[in-house]
């Protein structure tokens, strides 16, 4: 996330210096970051759906290994066809 973010930034910085201010660097810069944050959005507790990224109103590059909402431990793997 932090390389996406970086790579953005150089991106905008180096359209500005050789073509002038463009939009269009602003919005692939965006594109950009929202590809590498999807991979995140999808990591919620099983029990009750909170995203283990979110800290409050914050979000932070590395999961919870407990769930701040039930309390489910993150951390243990589950297997994909339990409990059927």
């Amino acid at each position: 996330m932090f390389g996406v973010l970086a790579l953005g930034i150089v991106l905008v910085l180096s359209v500005d210096q050789f073509y002038g201010h463009s939009s269009l660097a602003f919005a692939a810069a965006i594109v950009m970051l929202v590809v590498a944050n999807a991979p995140m959005l999808r990591f919620n507790c099983p029990r009750c759906g909170k995203n283990a990224f979110f800290r409050g109103i914050f979000v932070v590059p590395w999961p919870n290994r407990i769930c701040t909402r039930c309390g489910a431990d993150l951390d243990r793997v589950i297997p994909k066809n339990a409990g059927g």
